[in-house]
């Protein structure tokens, strides 16, 4: 008899908490229907030859958001092969996956060849907020990257720029 009004009451208690984290889930899902859906395909997506954080010579693509303002985004930046970016910062922390080519990065406040590490297609790496970075492009490349904005890059001498 003791155990049938626990086993009812355990029912209960995980009746109610199956309930609210449905409740949960269905209020999570309609804030992303509420905020829209993104599915797009390579045929559609638009790239631009400058955007926040594109330099000359490089092209970049705003899957969401938009790193120039509060909240997150994801972009895509294609870079030619020999492309070369001076160390910079920048105020947000990133999360960096290789698409395609082959990317080298290095971190430090001088470009320092002999520590760049070379990281092929696949490979993932982070930005930490206000660390100097640089980079050096191996063989064309494409990078997905995403942070909360406000995004911008900072060189760490201002007169350096991609080379």
């Amino acid at each position: 008899m003791v155990w049938s009004r626990i086993s009812v009451q355990a029912n209960r208690g995980l009746g109610i908490t199956l309930t609210l984290a449905g409740l949960g889930l269905y209020a999570f899902a309609a804030a992303q229907t509420a905020q829209g859906v993104l599915a797009l395909t390579p045929a559609e997506m638009k790239w631009a030859s400058q955007g926040g954080l594109a330099a000359p010579g490089m092209e970049q693509l705003n899957l969401l958001g938009d790193p120039a303002k509060p909240g997150p985004y994801t972009l895509r930046l294609k870079f030619p092969k020999g492309f070369k970016i001076a160390p910079h910062t920048h105020p947000d922390s990133r999360e960096v996956t290789i698409l395609s080519g082959i990317f080298a990065t290095g971190y430090g406040e001088k470009f320092d060849t002999a520590n760049l590490k070379v990281l092929p297609t696949g490979s993932f790496y982070t930005e930490p907020a206000n660390v100097p970075h640089y980079i050096e492009i191996k063989e064309d490349t494409v990078l997905q990257v995403s942070g909360m904005g406000p995004s911008e890059r900072r060189f760490v001498d201002p007169s350096a720029g991609p080379k």
